[in-house]
């Protein structure tokens, strides 16, 4: 699956619990293109100083090691609760009722182990970093111009936790679609055909 695709809501607990994170989860997707933006703006303050006055932005490369996780982690939990990553579904997009709902089930438990250790594993990686009794309260710098590493290493849990948050959602409603034979389960991606999909956009487009 790669796209958008479409995610219900009613007014349960469930439903509700989804729209918050998903609001939160929209903010770190905004800090992300925010810091895609910023750094488009210093690689044009680098580039100028060096033909203008032959002096490149200072810890142009650190600034860039710090942005990172911004960039590559923040927008994770967005892009799966829109169902926007992508994944093979030959097998999956067959089937259908409770094997469907069992099957995402299986996956995104699996999917939440792991992530939950790279969580833990981020945290502890952060922790070696962070110190109260340092310069900085950090442990270690970026090579050029020093800076504290311990912020761009505290982002990594942030977004990874986040992520578990939402597949600890979504395992509630495929569970809760299992348990019931739902069709149309609340609060999880659901598979779109290609005519779905153009139909989607061309409501967009004309409305």
């Amino acid at each position: 699956m790669a796209g958008k695709s479409s995610v219900l809501q009613d007014d349960s607990l469930l439903s509700r619990l989804d729209r918050k994170l998903y609001r939160f989860e929209g903010w770190l997707a905004l800090l992300s293109g925010l810091a895609v933006f910023s750094l488009m703006l210093l690689a044009v303050v680098s580039v100028t100083g060096r033909h203008s006055i032959n002096q490149p932005l200072p810890g142009y490369v650190d600034w860039i090691e710090q942005a990172m996780p911004l960039i590559a982690f923040m927008g994770v939990a967005y892009t799966q609760r829109d169902g926007g990553h992508i994944r093979m579904d030959i097998v999956v997009g067959a089937l259908r009722g409770r094997l469907l709902w069992g099957a995402e089930f299986i996956t995104v438990f699996l999917m939440l182990v792991v992530m939950i250790l790279i969580t833990w594993g981020a945290w502890a990686h952060f922790g070696r970093s962070f110190d109260f009794a340092a310069p900085l309260w950090s442990r270690d710098s970026s090579m050029d111009i020093a800076l504290p590493l311990w912020p761009a290493k505290l982002l990594a849990p942030i977004a990874f936790g986040t992520l578990c948050a939402r597949f600890s959602l979504q395992l509630v409603a495929y569970g809760r679609a299992f348990i019931r034979n739902e069709t149309s389960p609340i609060a999880v991606p659901l598979i779109e055909t290609a005519a779905e999909q153009a139909l989607r956009e061309a409501e967009h487009v004309s409305g």
